[in-house]
């Protein structure tokens, strides 16, 4: 089943706003078993949107559009998609009952005839209320085509589709669930593993396919499958990531998890083991990652942002003399400052970073780009330096961190005897 998203909004195109929703409703229309073949990005243009429909219908069953939907005129989509279907207007009854409800709660007793434009509605729209905000997703079918428009607000866009939309067209189309997951391996190089799963692979379910995926110091070993019922390959999954475990032992450090931080709060924990950062150059970037990950509270313990030097030297006891000497930018600073977090939070492993995120170089002539990290694990330290002069400047922070983490993978692998 073939899916086409349209993305309108001038703030898209402008690159004032970054479109996340299209790779959200994506990965939701994948999971519910449809292929999105186009994603299109539009301004807020009646004849532009109306052309891209009649590209889209061509292209694909389901039409799911996302912005352009606010009741100010510069909002376009309504108007599109009248002239598209040749259309009338008609009020909702339901929408205009649900605005008043919503922006009294707001404070907002008074309900402006703008407010009152978002219950038009097209005559032949089925009506899928937003719970969240105040422009509805109207639902429109024709010639077996399904087309949904949704707002733009990406908390809004988020629980329409995971609440109403997807429930919708798995109905509608009986499409089948299509599911992944991710066991992760260290320490056996990838000719090897894939030797030791001969057998296990042979017996893989039809609708199960392995990807072999190399992660630097780890593997991922990536099930993908599909099937009507989602409970059904769920249980699959189950079957085969239990039978994996007798073959691989403790070189699976992790059953679920996907990004480096998914690794590091599972591998913490099966080992009993926190963490604490103190972060100059990434700013907490380290502490968000982490923290984005349901049950890191079993892990991390805290993180500060020392960034004055002045607070290096009060929080974490550097010593003023070696940044005197070697300045803010040094191993030697990035070592006391993971010895003192360390100390401060009384934790098995503490991460740091110091370094210059640019756009101009700092005061003791540090070029823009250098950075020192330093990860201790109980009583062994290990520092790395980078050199990311070609990175803007919150790409930087981000490259830091997740070079971060993985260190901290790998010496607690290391230390840990995996």
């Amino acid at each position: 089943m073939q899916a086409v998203i349209i993305v309108i909004g001038d703030e898209i195109l402008s690159g004032n706003t970054v479109d996340t929703n299209s790779a959200f409703i994506t990965s939701k229309l994948r999971m519910a078993g449809f292929n999105t073949v186009r994603i299109f990005t539009v301004p807020d243009e009646t004849e532009t949107i109306v052309a891209t429909f009649k590209t889209a219908w061509d292209l694909a069953e389901v039409i799911i559009t996302t912005g352009g939907l606010g009741p100010t005129s510069d909002d376009k989509t309504v108007p599109a998609l009248r002239a598209f279907f040749n259309d009338n207007y008609r009020t909702d009854e339901a929408t205009l009952q649900h605005l008043k409800k919503l922006l009294a709660e707001r404070g907002r007793p008074e309900l402006f005839d703008i407010n009152k434009s978002q219950a038009e509605v097209l005559s032949s729209a089925v009506i899928l209320q937003n719970d969240l905000g105040t422009a509805p997703c109207q639902l429109i079918e024709k010639e077996g085509k399904t087309v949904l428009c949704l707002p733009g607000v990406p908390l809004e866009m988020k629980n329409l589709v995971t609440s109403k939309v997807i429930p919708f067209l798995s109905a509608k189309y009986k499409t089948h669930h299509l599911l992944s997951r991710t066991v992760t391996v260290v320490n056996i190089p990838e000719s090897r593993l894939a030797q030791m799963l001969t057998n296990w692979e042979n017996q893989l379910p039809a609708e199960v396919k392995l990807s072999y995926l190399p992660m630097g110091s780890r593997i991922k070993l990536r099930l993908s499958g599909s099937g009507p019922s989602e409970a059904d390959i769920i249980t699959v999954f189950d079957n085969l990531t239990a039978a994996l475990r007798p073959i691989l032992g403790n070189h699976i450090i992790s059953e679920r998890a996907e990004t480096v931080e998914e690794i590091i709060k599972d591998l913490l924990a099966a080992h009993h083991l926190t963490i604490s950062t103190a972060e100059s150059c990434t700013g907490g970037q380290i502490a968000r990652l982490i923290t984005d990950v349901p049950g890191s509270s079993q892990v991390f313990l805290g993180g500060i942002v020392p960034y004055d030097s002045l607070q290096k030297v009060k929080l974490l006891q550097v010593k003023q003399e070696d940044i005197d000497t070697h300045t803010v930018v040094s191993e030697k600073v990035a070592q006391q400052m993971s010895q003192g977090c360390q100390q401060l939070f009384k934790t098995d492993i503490a991460v740091a970073t110091t370094g210059v995120a640019g756009p101009a170089s700092d005061a003791h002539g540090n070029t823009v780009g250098t950075v020192y990290y330093s990860v201790r694990f109980r009583d062994k330290e290990l520092t790395k330096r980078l050199f990311l002069p070609y990175l803007e400047r919150s790409d930087f922070m981000n490259f830091v961190a997740q070079r971060a983490l993985q260190t901290v993978v790998e010496m607690v692998l290391e230390e840990t005897r995996i």
